[in-house]
């Protein structure tokens, strides 16, 4: 208790005025956060560089882990619905096929995702189906563009459907006494 006594008293007594005082004390506390600034400018430069290196060292590691991923392409290829079942099986995805999707991703015989040449700017996903009764495409995609504002910016193919397979994106369901009917909400198609 003493000390803090002491302190307080060594604050008003000295060759300043308390004016002068808290004048110098403003002044040390400016440069102590422009220096503070300094640094944390400082330690953005070097996260950015870090952010730019291991940017680098995955964009090699996609290249290595193509092959691999090819090959694993063609065991799935020989494993019946695989994609099919997977896509069920998920937890979230599973409740997004309806019956209808699921008859299409019958068809599904791959699936590729690619990244944007700069990761942080979004990736295509790309469904590659055999020929099926239901669109001419062999091949939907759908990218994903992240934008500076935090948006996100998707597109995808228009589908060629056969005739009379058109299904609609988001079939609509009326309830009973809803002002407006539901739209259930669909994976890809």
């Amino acid at each position: 208790m003493k000390m803090v006594a002491d302190k307080g008293k060594k604050a008003k007594v000295g060759e300043r005025g308390e004016g002068e005082e808290s004048e110098h004390i403003d002044g040390e506390l400016v440069l102590s956060i422009e220096k503070l600034q300094e640094i944390q400018d400082e330690l953005e430069k070097v996260n950015e560089e870090a952010s730019d290196k291991v940017l680098e060292v995955e964009q090699r590691y996609n290249e290595i882990r193509k092959p691999v991923y090819k090959r694993r392409s063609e065991i799935i290829q020989s494993i019946p619905d695989f994609w099919l079942t997977a896509f069920l099986s998920h937890p979230a995805l599973g409740d997004l096929l309806s019956e209808e999707d699921q008859k299409i991703f019958k068809h599904l015989v791959s699936l590729d995702v690619e990244d944007s040449k700069d990761v942080k700017s979004g990736y295509t996903i790309t469904l590659n189906f055999s020929t099926n009764p239901y669109f001419e495409d062999t091949k939907l995609t759908k990218t994903y563009t992240f934008l500076d504002e935090g948006t996100t910016n998707v597109t995808g193919t228009s589908i060629k459907w056969k005739e009379d397979k058109d299904i609609p994106n988001g079939v609509c369901h009326e309830k009973k006494g809803a002002k407006r009917p539901h739209t259930e909400e669909r994976l890809f198609l």
